[in-house]
């Protein structure tokens, strides 16, 4: 082994079977409140999401889902819809109330990571996990230099090369289009654009398998935001990334998405694939954001 590397723990695996799932999720839920026993049935009527009983939130009402190799998986819903709410439980950023979540790269997918110690999900955030949060203050430091970004999330994996760092750097800097000369330049120097794709040049730091893409392209103007899905898309043809891509937005999930699905008031209305929901949706609030695109 080179000096400076550092062996991954056992149980990280980026080597997996191709038929297994990258990403396995049951029945996942997030509530704010403590729920009652009319609220707690998955069947019960809610007002949106909120109990009539005891005003419990539930932001996440049981979810599933599975994400394969080199898969693209869009969710879309309104604002509120509980989306960005599914991405912070499954990046760790929340605790969820309920649920059971598997990743093939830890452990072949045996065990639940909910139930991890946080040493333990933080390792699989730094090594197995990126993620490109809408607001780029939340993935960024914004007084460090773009390379300084980048190389935290391989120190946190335990690198400690510095010119191995600094290489892995300039060509993720270059593979997400930020000028060399830029390098040492803080993110709060560059345009909304450039920083989210100094976010996607971080997350790709460590060669995850699985990126995670909360509404990454909110608020940019159409060129940008044309720019940052054609990076998307190469990346995902270049380096078989698998991503979960969260966006208000059915124009944004059309163009990346290999399956979609679809939220609101914390549920999952639709799914399937993204041009069978394309060309002909199911239920009244999907024909709505289909019929909006025509």
């Amino acid at each position: 082994m080179s000096k400076g590397t550092t062996m991954l723990p056992a149980t990280v695996h980026h080597e997996f079977k191709d038929e297994a799932p990258v990403l396995s999720v049951r029945h996942l839920a997030k509530r704010f409140g403590a729920g009652c026993d009319y609220c707690c049935d998955p069947h019960a009527k809610l007002e949106r999401n909120i109990c009539p009983v005891c005003g419990t939130v539930h932001a996440v009402r049981d979810i599933s889902l599975e994400v394969h190799r080199g898969e693209i998986l869009g969710i879309v819903g309104e604002s509120g819809s509980g989306k960005s709410t599914l991405m912070q439980c499954l990046y760790f950023d929340q605790e969820p109330s309920a649920g059971d979540m598997r990743v093939a790269a830890y452990d072949g997918g045996d065990g639940n990571c909910f139930g991890l110690s946080r040493q333990q999900k933080r390792l699989i955030r730094d090594e197995i996990f990126g993620m490109v949060y809408q607001n780029p203050y939340l993935g960024l430091r914004m007084n460090f230099s773009s390379l300084s970004n980048i190389a935290e999330k391989q120190i946190a994996a335990g690198i400690r090369d510095v010119s191995s760092m600094v290489d892995r750097g300039r060509e993720l800097l270059d593979r997400v289009n930020i000028p060399l000369r830029r390098e040492q330049d803080p993110p709060r120097a560059f345009s909304g654009g450039m920083q989210q794709r100094v976010q996607i040049a971080k997350a790709l730091s460590n060669r995850p398998p699985l990126l995670f893409l909360d509404e990454v392209t909110t608020g940019l103007d159409l060129s940008v935001q044309a720019r940052v899905l054609d990076l998307i898309l190469s990346l995902r043809r270049d380096l078989g990334v698998s991503m979960v891509v969260v966006s208000h937005d059915l124009g944004v999930i059309r163009l990346l998405a290999d399956r979609t699905i679809v939220m609101l008031d914390g549920q999952v209305i639709e799914h399937g694939l993204t041009d069978q929901i394309m060309q002909d949706p199911q239920h009244a609030y999907t024909q709505e954001l289909v019929y909006s695109l025509l």
